[in-house]
């Protein structure tokens, strides 16, 4: 059995490139009686959110302060593009990180600058931004796509639009 030439990898005859590092393998491999090959097949990547259900790529959408990132990948990948449910989290997700940097971008410098005896509404809006996130978590673990005031109607349209 041929060597890749590349790697070293143990490759069959009639393999045009390698498995394991997907170089492409000199003539010379080729099965005897077979010619010269013009076409060669090339390897496809993995798809990387192939092990990924709808049901946790909903819920990584409403992580706290990271969930974002999850949303955008969501909405980025072929696998999810026409789950509509999926695609409604994400952007739900995404609303709901957008209000969170509302909350510590414009709220927090201003309470900040307040008396000390001022209660600190931004904290309690981070708490309520916190709650949000841990309840939808729990409703995307139940395949639910409960819809948010406003920022539930926004991610509706936008899910229908895509």
């Amino acid at each position: 059995m041929p060597f890749c030439t590349q790697c070293g990898h143990q490759v069959a005859q009639q393999d045009a490139f390698c498995g394991w590092c997907g170089a492409r393998q000199a003539a010379s491999t080729a099965a005897p009686g077979t010619g010269p090959r013009t076409a060669y097949a090339v390897p496809q990547p993995a798809d990387p959110l192939a092990g990924l259900s709808p049901r946790t790529a909903s819920i990584l959408c409403y992580i706290p302060t990271v969930g974002w990132i999850a949303a955008v990948i969501v909405l980025a990948a072929r696998k999810f593009k026409t789950d509509r449910i999926v695609r409604f989290h994400a952007f739900q997700g995404l609303y709901l990180f957008a209000i969170w940097l509302v909350v510590n971008w414009v709220v927090h410098p201003i309470v900040s600058a307040m008396p000390e005896h001022f209660v600190r509404i931004d904290h309690i809006l981070e708490g309520i931004l916190l709650a949000v996130s841990i309840f939808m978590m729990v409703k995307a673990s139940h395949d639910e796509a409960y819809v948010l005031p406003i920022i539930g109607e926004l991610a509706q349209r936008s899910s229908a639009e895509s």
